[in-house]
């Protein structure tokens, strides 16, 4: 139960049929403070496609009628895909690749901030985007995973400035960038994320109640699902 938010509460998963965005539905939608919880994706109503940039403001536009919004979740991420697998050398690195990579994990996110932070309550709200440990720099200690640690990095980069600009108009609004760990889903499958990474829906109880901790200071940083800050 998110305490922090007000008595009937509205939120909104983005990316709400991948296995942490359904697992955050489910426990939005059993949580009795929260009035209304809803789910984009490439096939809701409206529908959010970050391969389509038009349908990131109209699904904001869309929804803009039942704002302000006390939580919005992006939930959405890539790694691999049937066509490629993280890059292990500098000499795998690709344009393909690359651009793929940074359209889910980068610009599809930066855009959502864009149109999507408008609608956060201006009292108490918050927008968390899913983010990753691997994106640290200060944290890069093996290397490897070329594009997707850059794309997080780079996430991390407009999340830290959307913060800046959003309290300047929204005091009550916290932006904040999400470390989920690893957590057992097509996303970490090929990297023994079945052995070691945790049930959707205990990583998202996790992150919520981090989630449910954040003050206004708390704007612009980076946390692990433990609550720990993480570095730049």
């Amino acid at each position: 139960m998110l305490n922090s938010f007000p008595e009937g509460f509205r939120a909104l998963v983005i990316g709400s049929t991948g296995a942490i965005g359904a697992a955050f539905m489910d426990l939005l939608q059993a949580d009795s403070r929260c009035a209304s919880v809803h789910g984009l994706h490439r096939h809701s109503q409206p529908a959010l496609d970050f391969h389509a940039e038009a349908s990131i403001a109209a699904a904001a536009g869309a929804l803009a009628q039942t704002a302000p919004f006390h939580l919005i979740i992006n939930a959405t991420g890539l790694l691999h895909s049937e066509r490629f697998m993280p890059e292990k050398r500098l000499a795998d690195l690709n344009y393909a690749q690359m651009l793929e990579t940074f359209q889910i994990n980068t610009f599809g996110p930066a855009l959502l901030l864009r149109h999507f932070t408008p609608l956060l309550d201006k009292e108490r709200s918050v927008m968390a985007m899913l983010s990753a440990k691997v994106g640290s720099i200060g944290d890069n200690r093996l290397g490897g995973w070329y594009s997707y640690r850059a794309s997080k990095a780079a996430l991390n980069m407009f999340i830290k400035t959307a913060a800046i600009e959003t309290h300047r108009s929204k005091p009550g609004a916290v932006v904040v960038a999400l470390h989920p760990g690893t957590v057992s889903s097509r996303l970490s499958e090929p990297f023994r994320g079945a052995e070691i990474g945790r049930e959707p829906h205990i990583a998202a109880t996790e992150l919520l109640r981090v989630i449910d901790g954040l003050h206004a200071k708390d704007s612009g940083e980076f946390f692990s699902y433990s609550g720990e800050r993480l570095p730049w």
